[in-house]
Order: C-alpha cells, then structure tokens, then sequence
C-alpha cells in the first residue's frame, strides 16, 4: 500500500532538511575554528590532513558552506588527533566552549613556560630592574590563572566526607 505524503509530512522533511544544514554549517564553522585557533595550530589543511589521516579534500568539503556528510568516525579522528576527548565539540555548544576555554588556558600555559625559560636562562649576574618586573607579571599571571581555576571549581561539589577549602579555611 502507497502512502501519500501530506502537508505535515512535508514540514516534517523541510525541518529535517533544516537541521542537516544547521549541524553541517555548525561542524564546517567549528572545524575551521578549531584548525586556526588549536594551541599547536595554526594549522593549514595539508597538515591538518596528515595529522588527522583524513584526506586534505574531505577536510575542504567539510569546512565548505554546503559541508559534506562526514561520517562519525571521521569526527572523532579528527577530535582525536588535535587532543579533544568530547567530540561533541562539533556539534554542542556547550562542550565548543568548555573545550575552547581548556586550549585557551593550554595556550597560556605555553607562553608562561616559555617566559620562564627565558627568564631562567638569563645571564645577569644581578638580577636586572627588568627580569624582577617579569618576573613579577609572570607570578600575577600565575596567580590570575589559579583564581580563575578556583572560580571554575567553585561550581563543582566535593565528594561526601571531603574537606573543601572553606571548611578548611574555618578550621
């Protein structure tokens, strides 16, 4: 027996049809954003492609308008290789920020690390007016990063019988 389709069957595939677009233009958008903006990157996409092991065309099509259907399996090697666990990175918004937040204190790290060293390696004999002042800022940073550090885990509960800082400030 033929069914006819009817009106709501049409709005019904419209709406589909919709989404499809949305999450394609969602996973094109994020996977550009993720290759300019990953604490390793930039990256172009030849590399991009050898890092993945997905060919440099479907990584393309991918981050065209129109986006191609990318199977699951090419998601996850892609949010595998650039070292992000939640591949619904590419289509939740919540976990695009969280993960974004997380490279954004990675790449802070980094550049602390890297002042670190150079102020280390440094061969003044006296330490100079300008390597104290560096390494004052470099010690705010680090404290600016804890506190932001503690904000965020502010939110998250401690297990049962655990002693939380608060408690242990009363004490």
């Amino acid at each position: 027996m033929t069914r006819q389709r009817g009106a709501g069957d049409e709005a019904a595939v419209s709406s589909l049809d919709e989404q499809m677009r949305a999450a394609k233009a969602a996973i094109a958008a994020r996977l550009r954003h993720v290759r300019q903006h990953h604490p390793e990157g930039p990256f172009t996409l030849a590399a991009l492609a050898e890092r993945t092991g997905v060919s440099k065309r479907t990584l393309a099509s991918a981050e065209s308008e129109d986006g191609m259907n990318l199977t699951l399996e090419t998601l996850v090697k892609v949010a595998h290789s650039l070292g992000i666990q939640r591949w619904a990175y590419f289509l939740d918004e919540e976990v695009f920020a969280q993960v974004n937040a997380e490279f954004e204190t990675v790449r802070e790290l980094r550049q602390r690390a890297v002042q670190g060293v150079a102020l280390r390696t440094t061969s003044a004999a006296e330490p100079s007016a300008a390597s104290l002042s560096e390494l004052s800022e470099l010690v705010i940073g680090i404290l600016r990063s804890a506190k932001a550090a503690s904000d965020t885990l502010k939110g998250i509960s401690s297990p049962p019988g655990e002693q939380t800082s608060s408690d242990a400030q009363k004490l």
